[in-house]
């Protein structure tokens, strides 16, 4: 997900298989949530004095003995609520990395397009949320109007993902690509990657002699879900594993399915301030440590989506 900037800007396929199970009636029990924070560690870490990579960690977390971490909690399967626990794609990797610097990953829930704002803030330490890494988050562009917004945050790059069309099982409006959405509703997370693919591509249809796209944006995706659900739009755009996941468990798999092909894939980033170098360099190393070690794979073994692997962790290797 993206906060005011497009989270993907270099077009191309990528391949995640589909992932299974938790139907959007159970992800809808977080939409009121968005505010709150969760402060459920993701996992019990071994202490620092046995990590390996504790002393890359700055005094003050080592100390601590906690990575504060800001995630919009709502988007299964990367991140979302279970029995009051943080789980899914990003807390697993998260334990993977407590585990080589000593510390717990505590995910704090919050709205995603406010996240950047309390990484700034020093509300949290980092953010996981399915946050690509994008040049425009890197030098604080605000997308929407070309300019400056802020400093920027650095990027730890741990995933690869594309955006993908979410609709009504059936497809009973044949929608196949983002040139059939015009003059259409579609529904959609505010301040994502999708918002702001949809919003490139209304312009487009303009541009084309075609109706614009109409659209509702929403704090949570279950909400632009519920509306997909209820035939009041055509379609949602959301990151294809979470596409992929609806698809498969909503109604049993009677709800949606996915159509056409994954829309500017790119790679999903740790944020941490620019300030930060010290953190974030202490969480690339620890990225590498659990490529190289194995970990990594046995999580997106885990949730069926090796196909997004990365090899290395890269800092800012976003376009």
């Amino acid at each position: 997900m993206t906060a005011s900037s497009t989270r993907r800007t270099t077009a191309a396929q990528s391949r995640i298989a589909a992932v299974g199970a938790i139907a959007v009636a159970g992800a809808l029990v977080l939409t009121g949530c968005g505010d709150q924070t969760d402060k459920s560690s993701s996992s019990d870490t071994s202490s620092s004095s046995s990590a390996p990579l504790a002393d890359k960690l700055p005094k003050d977390i080592k100390d601590a003995g906690v990575v504060k971490v800001g995630s919009d909690i709502a988007y299964p399967p990367v991140e979302y609520m279970q029995s009051g626990k943080a789980v899914g794609i990003d807390p697993d990797i998260a334990d993977a990395l407590g585990k080589q610097l000593g510390v717990k990953f505590e995910f704090q829930n919050g709205k995603f397009d406010q996240l950047i704002v309390g990484l700034q803030s020093k509300r949290f330490n980092a953010i996981m949320s399915a946050m690509n890494d994008t040049k425009d988050r890197q030098s604080g562009i605000d997308s929407d109007t070309g300019k400056k917004a802020g400093n920027g945050i650095d990027f730890v790059d741990y995933f690869t993902a594309g955006t993908s069309i979410l609709v009504q099982k059936g497809n009973p409006k044949g929608i196949k690509t983002l040139d059939d959405l015009c003059g259409k509703v579609v529904a959609l997370q505010k301040g994502t990657t999708s918002e702001g693919i949809a919003k490139t591509q209304s312009t487009k249809c303009k541009t084309d002699g075609k109706k614009a796209i109409t659209l509702q944006t929403f704090d949570t995706d279950p909400e632009a879900l519920l509306r997909l659900k209820q035939g009041a739009s055509v379609a949602d755009l959301n990151d294809f594993p979470v596409a992929a996941y609806n698809a498969k468990t909503s109604g049993g798999g009677k709800d949606f399915e996915v159509v056409g092909d994954q829309i500017e894939a790119g790679p999903y980033g740790i944020g941490v301030s620019k300030e930060s170098t010290q953190l974030r360099d202490a969480l690339q190393a620890a990225m590498d440590a659990i490529i190289k070690n194995g970990e990594y794979t046995k999580i997106l073994q885990k949730w069926n989506v090796t196909d997004g692997a990365v090899t290395e962790a890269k800092i800012n290797g976003g376009s």
